[in-house]
């Protein structure tokens, strides 16, 4: 088994941190996390994956230890964190590969796949929403921001941004929060306290928006390419509802759908069985796809 590696690259000007158990002519899997975390939140999955795969798990620019340039210089965007992205997948020679996408990794990823179908080999979403019956009420203070973009609207936004918020969302729907270490916790609070990172991350659930206009083009991705997907879900997350995860079925019927009995951070309380399930899932259908002739011509 290749062992857990610490990298940084620069990506069109930007110095983004990964972590990468390579395993040359394995089957490759691009993990992509979410708000506020960064690869750390793979930290336990990588090394049970690397015995069947190669997989890289980048920070998103302005997340974790890659580079976090000022506002001025890049406007943090979706759309611009995802191009980001898939040059970073060209310079670590990512040519094909099945895709892991949680929270915020979902929207990147699948900007990705909408833009290059043909090196999508499977996709994994942990709680990656697409379809608008996934967001439950509490993105209604987010929403509110959407519509009015005023100051006040936007310094509501701000309590997303406390360390009680990130320990809340760590635990809600936990099945018992004492077995979630605070480790994955202090240490986003600790990035989300840098100078400037506030402002970065009220930006990003501003262009969320943009997510959401987009989930027709993801939907129809999904149809029309139907890339082998597998959907493991904490069933109690309090912001994407297990409504979004079936939703995914509807476009693509042959689509796996597990629940787990826990929250947001599935991967804090239930790492082995979605590891487990991954792998059997990868095992069967990662490096196999190929694209539906829909729209390859």
């Amino acid at each position: 088994m290749s062992p857990v590696r610490y990298k940084t690259v620069e990506v069109s000007g930007i110095s983004i941190f990964y972590r990468e158990a390579r395993n040359v002519g394995a089957p490759k899997l691009l993990l992509l996390h979410g708000f506020p975390t960064a690869s750390h939140m793979f930290r336990d999955l990588l090394p049970l994956l690397a015995e069947r795969f190669d997989v890289i798990a980048p920070d998103l620019p302005g997340f974790g230890q890659s580079e976090m340039p000022e506002r001025e210089k890049f406007l943090y965007t979706f759309e611009n964190i995802a191009r980001v992205i898939e040059r970073f997948t060209e310079i670590v020679e990512f040519d094909r590969f099945a895709l892991y996408v949680f929270d915020y990794g979902a929207p990147t990823g699948f900007r990705m796949a909408v833009r290059r179908p043909e090196r999508i080999t499977a996709i994994v979403s942990q709680n990656g929403n697409a379809y608008e019956e996934g967001l439950s009420d509490g993105w209604a203070p987010i929403r509110a921001y959407w519509e009015n973009a005023s100051q006040a609207n936007r310094e509501v936004l701000r309590a997303f941004l406390t360390p009680e918020t990130t320990a809340w969302q760590y635990a809600q729907g936990a099945p018992d929060p004492s077995i979630v270490s605070p480790d994955g916790r202090n240490l986003d609070n600790f990035y989300l306290a840098r100078p400037g990172a506030d402002e970065i991350q009220l930006d990003l659930l501003g262009d969320y928006k943009s997510n959401i206009a987009l989930y027709p083009s993801f939907q129809r991705y999904f149809r029309t390419y139907t890339p082998p997907f597998l959907a493991v879900w904490g069933k109690n997350d309090p912001f994407f509802l297990p409504a979004g995860a079936e939703a995914f079925k509807r476009d693509i019927p042959e689509a796996t759908v597990r629940f787990f009995d826990t929250g947001h951070f599935a991967l804090e309380t239930h790492c082995a069985e979605i590891a487990k399930a991954i792998n059997e899932f990868l095992g069967e259908h990662g490096g196999q796809h190929k694209m539906s002739q829909g729209l390859e011509h």
